[in-house]
């Protein structure tokens, strides 16, 4: 089997972060949860369940997910493959084999969970979620020729692939940039159905106005800028 590292930001997940850990599958080798700036005891509780716990003090998800690959750039034995999933249990953890097979049997480079309708539970995504989706994708689609339909924070990427696309985004850009990059670099991608239910808690980012707006934002900046380097 190869070595999976699964990466999981973090902030104030307290209530939620011990499910999503005890939910994947025994196949990864190490789950590396990073709290970013947590005040309620997510930490304490995510190394009680078994995770690799680190911090960080800059507020932003893509500060989180450049946090645990610093971390494991400096480890003597490198991964095969890297997952990033949310520490809020909206994704079902259990579905990582789903996403991970694609590059272990057919040699892809780049794996996304979608959201796809038929499997969200109501509720589960919000308005400005959906539609904010629908517009990147859309033009993802009309710029790249791209076939992607959802910017689902439930991925895997084989990881010298991963460093190979010198992420960047330290906020909210973070999903969009690196299927942009992907599409840049022409990686073999698919995309896997997967289940999507209510989160545990209140959304960071869709649950309130700014974080909707800033995230709609730094979206379509990564889609225009690409396309303007086409």
């Amino acid at each position: 089997m190869p070595n999976i590292k699964v990466i999981i930001p973090a902030y104030n997940e307290a209530d939620s972060i011990a499910h999503v850990i005890k939910d994947i599958p025994d196949i990864v080798n190490e789950v590396i949860v990073v709290s970013n700036n947590s005040n309620d005891g997510t930490e304490v509780i995510a190394e009680k369940a078994g995770a690799t716990v680190l911090t960080e003090e800059n507020k932003g998800y893509g500060y989180a997910c450049l946090k645990g690959m610093g971390y494991i750039s400096g480890l003597l034995e490198q991964p095969d493959i890297i997952v990033f999933l949310d520490g809020d249990y909206s994704d079902y953890p259990e579905e990582l084999t789903k996403i991970v097979n694609p590059i272990i049997e057919d040699n892809i480079d780049f794996v996304v969970g979608a959201r796809v309708k038929q499997l969200r539970e109501n509720g589960s995504m919000t308005i400005p979620q959906v539609f904010g989706n629908w517009l990147a994708t859309t033009l993802m689609s009309l710029f790249f020729r791209a076939k992607f339909t959802d910017l689902g924070p439930f991925r895997a990427i084989k990881y010298e692939k991963l460093l190979n696309l010198n992420m960047e985004d330290k906020t909210y850009g973070w999903t969009v940039e690196m299927q942009l990059k992907v599409l840049k670099q022409r990686l073999t991608y698919v995309e896997i159905p997967v289940n999507y239910r209510n989160r545990i808690g209140v959304s960071k980012v869709s649950g309130t106005v700014k974080g909707a707006i800033f995230a709609g934002v730094k979206i379509l900046g990564w889609i225009f800028k690409y396309s303007l380097k086409k």
